[in-house]
């Protein structure tokens, strides 16, 4: 296995399934951001060989906490090599500076497990051709969409046209019931306190605005193969049923379990084999409700920009991606309001103009092009 991400919170928990595990995985690479002492702990702990960094800065401080024996990669091309390394690569990279390990890992024909969906949904056009790559698999590490794979198991022809939808629930986030004037009034510690689930500050805002419930349509799209107008976001707020199928005759089968990343992440690394860890399990025998309802989109107008990009397709995608990531970071940094966040990147879809993703290189430029608007807007809205 090599674990890309090791520090964040996808890592830790697929670290702690490793220990669980001792007898089932090697762990031979590892690749994190800038906390090297929590690095070199993990490299210590499942005696790691490669360790990647982030930065050439990063480099001799890693040098000095991994000693001997250590090789040290770095940056992006450090990323692509690790993706390389293993039978299983799981990328719990952040945003899109986890391309490299997606498109790399499926080239050499990897099982992917995949927790990066902002590098698999700006390279849509990009993945679909390596993920034609013999022994290359994609398992998706998102509770939602892992949900869905198991969902489908009994849907086995390409497109699945006996399925009429897919049901992405979504918790609402800490909002959920907010007027649009209550929420001119968030706050940064507002926004990482998610109801249900711990995440990565990231994610925790995409939670909050909902953009992360649009992404998941667009990687659900993706990973699938099924239009985005047969995908429906619906918010349950219980986080117990983690997604569905509903079939032609009507049938809709759900995957349900108490929120925990674990499971998950258990389910990629084992399959086909269950772990007897019950990680996640509900006691049927108390009583609990699970109740659905259609999400605002008044109030979280990020569900119908991302329903917008999946029709334009080409880089849409990758610039939507790209803006909400200026934007997060942007609010995290208090330069921003939480209400910035989505017009930010609705002001940057404004300025899409139809461009098709050849190459690597081009996505990059497209990032790269999308980034820049969305920081123009920032600092004209000061």
């Amino acid at each position: 296995m090599a674990l890309l991400g090791a520090t964040g919170s996808i890592g830790r928990q697929t670290l702690d399934v490793l220990r669980r595990e001792p007898d089932s995985f090697e762990l031979v690479s590892i690749a994190g951001g800038t906390r090297l002492a929590e690095l070199a702990e993990v490299a210590r702990e499942f005696h790691v060989r490669r360790v990647g960094v982030a930065r050439p800065e990063d480099y001799i401080a890693a040098r000095g906490v991994l000693g001997d024996g250590v090789e040290v990669l770095i940056g992006g091309d450090g990323l692509a090599e690790l993706a390389r390394d293993a039978d299983v690569v799981v990328n719990a990279v952040v945003g899109f500076a986890g391309l490299p390990v997606t498109i790399n890992a499926l080239e050499a024909g990897r099982t992917l497990a995949l927790a990066n969906k902002e590098s698999f949904i700006a390279a849509a056009p990009l993945v679909a051709r390596v993920r034609d790559t013999p022994g290359a698999l994609v398992l998706p590490i998102d509770s939602e969409h892992c949900a869905i794979y198991q969902c489908l198991a009994d849907s086995t022809q390409s497109g699945h046209p006996d399925v009429r939808r897919l049901l992405l629930t979504a918790s609402g986030g800490p909002f959920r019931g907010w007027s649009r004037e209550r929420l001119e009034t968030v706050t940064r510690r507002d926004a990482l306190n998610h109801p249900t689930w711990s995440m990565g500050p990231k994610i925790t805002i995409d939670s909050s605005t909902l953009m992360n419930k649009g992404l998941e349509v667009l990687e659900a799209s993706a990973l699938f193969g099924v239009g985005v107008d047969r995908i429906q976001v619906v918010v349950h707020p219980q986080s117990i049923v983690h997604s569905m199928v509903e079939y032609l005759d009507g049938s809709v089968i759900a995957q349900l379990s108490q929120p925990d990343m674990r499971l998950p992440i258990a389910f990629c690394l084992g399959r086909p084999v269950r772990f007897d860890h019950a990680w996640g399990a509900i006691d049927f025998t108390t009583a609990q409700s699970l109740t659905f309802e259609p999400p605002d989109l008044d109030a979280f107008p990020a569900i119908p920009l991302a329903y917008a990009a999946a029709r334009a397709a080409g880089a849409a995608p990758a610039w939507l991606s790209a803006a909400n990531e200026v934007a997060v970071a942007a609010f995290l940094h208090d330069t921003i309001r939480w209400t910035d966040i989505v017009p930010i990147v609705a002001g940057v879809m404004d300025q899409y103009q139809d461009v098709q993703l050849e190459s690597v290189e081009g996505l990059v430029a497209q990032d790269q092009h999308a980034r820049r608007l969305a920081s123009d807007l920032i600092t004209r809205g000061r």
